[in-house]
């Protein structure tokens, strides 16, 4: 269970306001909770866009959710541009890594701030991405950095729905 500190919107329509957040992991699909402001689903899947030699450094890097130390979260749902969807896989990788870093980027900031990223578009829902991400408190500086890092790229470019969503563990 997670508190909403704020939702802020950064490109396109925002998300309502609500007053905590549930996370939860299945293997089928939730229906929506009759009270719920919003509901959004993804699911994990393979690393796309990453060579090996990338997944394997995530893989020694990155540490799992859920820590005890990680009290502060952020979700931060995207959604691409057709532009985006209508490039090749290989036109994607060049301007998600070879131009914008952006695995690069993110193993500078592990294992410090977990994340875990779930796929929407296959689901039909209103956000190609769930960006999923876990921290202490006196790292809350360097995820700010890490994100507007990442938005500065020309990656974000393609990016025409985002909202920030900064929650802290009841």
């Amino acid at each position: 269970m997670w508190k909403i500190d704020r939702i802020s919107p950064v490109t396109g329509e925002t998300l309502p306001m609500a007053p905590r957040m549930d996370v939860v992991e299945s293997a089928t699909p939730q229906s929506r909770v009759a009270d719920s402001l919003w509901h959004l689903q993804g699911v994990t899947s393979n690393v796309r866009y990453a060579t090996h030699a990338e997944v394997t450094e995530l893989k020694e890097k990155q540490e799992g959710l859920n820590r005890p130390e990680a009290r502060r979260a952020a979700l931060i749902p995207i959604r691409k541009t057709s532009a985006w969807w209508a490039l090749a896989q290989d036109e994607r990788r060049k301007i998600f890594e070879e131009t914008s870093h952006h695995i690069a980027i993110g193993i500078e900031y592990l294992p410090q701030i977990a994340r875990r990223l779930h796929h929407s578009r296959e689901l039909a829902e209103p956000f190609d991405f769930l960006t999923w991400f876990e921290y202490a408190p006196q790292h809350s500086d360097a995820f700010e950095e890490l994100v507007r890092r990442l938005r500065s790229t020309k990656e974000w470019t393609y990016v025409n729905r985002e909202v920030d969503i900064r929650l802290s563990r009841i």
